[in-house]
């Protein structure tokens, strides 16, 4: 049951401690996750929620002994990060992508609620799991527009992109409340298709590159305007994941895409920085000075664990930017690029251990 708004609140930032460390949101499932997740049992099923909940403990317990701040479930109850919106709305339909075979969810129908607090109850676990501070991520509107909105299968319920797009910001935003309501700490908005702007080809597909960028800050905003008791958070990334899947990485500065940025109605971006593609740090001068920035020091890169005095470099830069308490410590992006991807779990802890103790140096020099 959710909990009463007002009764109950989670930590707030202000609890904790300079350059606090967190994952960005999944974290890679096991095989026997994997394949839980990939059965026909539904939510309802006793055996497959005690499974589950068992695999979130193990998830939770692992983010506690590399010694985190901010905790998530690690995405595990969800197909995929951008198909939970499935959960939360009727209107959409399973099939496979025709490029890749892979899972692909579309619009089909009019959307109407589902299950309202779908990610609030994923929250409301891994609080009675922990005492440390909680994140839970949402797909962006803009970012579902882009992912589940087909010309041909979509055109009778939605006739365009941005009809499907408006329809989804109340969805998400009735789920946002709720998570505010549960005790959230964090409450992170994924929007990896507003980063893609900063691409010049990505930006050459488009009639008015910078419109489409505007739009898709317009729509987060109206998800999350006027919310409050609870931070709020954008998370940018240039498909790390695709890292994993030997797919194109999008490269190019922030530059382009700091206008629309500075207009967010948010206090905290997310940001990737370990790649020369992600351009110079500068670009952090030129935000908002109310901006915390979740700075991407960890790579996601399969194979690559960077050691803590990297890790601290990369943040060291940053300080001739922002000062110490506008920075919090993550990963580029998640771990789990996608329901079937296959990452090292121990070389993930490895690399959370290596922030944390970055960031227990960093205190030290800087608290």
């Amino acid at each position: 049951m959710l909990a009463d708004a007002g009764l109950q609140r989670g930590l707030t930032m202000n609890n904790l401690p300079l350059f606090p460390t967190s994952v960005v949101g999944s974290m890679p499932r096991p095989a026997w996750v994997r394949d839980l997740i990939g059965t026909e049992a539904v939510e309802e099923d006793e055996t497959y929620r005690r499974r589950m909940e068992a695999a979130v403990s193990s998830v939770v317990a692992l983010q506690e002994a590399a010694g985190l701040d901010v905790l998530t479930d690690g995405e595990w109850w969800r197909q995929s990060y951008i198909g939970v919106i499935a959960e939360l709305a009727h209107g959409f339909e399973l099939s496979r992508n025709p490029v890749d075979g892979r899972p692909w969810t579309i619009v089909t129908e009019k959307l109407s609620p589902k299950q309202p607090g779908f990610i609030a109850r994923e929250v409301s676990l891994v609080k009675r799991l922990t005492e440390r501070a909680v994140k839970a991520t949402l797909p962006a509107p803009a970012l579902l527009g882009e992912r589940m909105w087909d010309p041909e299968q979509s055109r009778a319920a939605y006739p365009t992109r941005e009809d499907f797009v408006a329809d989804c910001v109340p969805i998400l935003r009735r789920e946002v409340e709720l998570l505010r309501d549960e005790g959230v700490t964090i409450i992170q908005i994924d929007d990896p298709h507003l980063c893609l702007f900063v691409d010049p080809d990505v930006r050459s597909r488009y009639d008015d590159p910078d419109q489409a960028a505007n739009r898709a800050v317009e729509m987060t905003n109206r998800v999350v305007d006027g919310i409050e008791g609870v931070q709020l958070a954008v998370h940018l990334c240039r498909r790390a994941g695709a890292r994993v899947r030997g797919e194109h990485i999008h490269t190019g500065g922030y530059q382009p895409i700091l206008e629309p940025l500075n207009r967010l109605k948010v206090k905290h971006l997310t940001m990737e920085f370990t790649t020369p593609a992600a351009g110079e740090m500068d670009a952090l001068s030129r935000l908002r000075d109310d901006f915390e920035i979740g700075l991407g020091c960890v790579s996601c890169q399969p194979g690559q664990v960077d050691p803590v005095d990297t890790i601290v470099s990369r943040v060291e830069a940053a300080l001739d930017h922002l000062s110490p308490d506008r920075i919090t410590l993550n990963p580029d992006c998640g771990f789990a690029p996608g329901s079937a991807a296959q990452v090292s779990l121990d070389e993930v802890y490895e690399k959370l251990k290596n922030e944390v103790e970055a960031a227990r140096r960093l205190r030290e020099r800087f608290g």
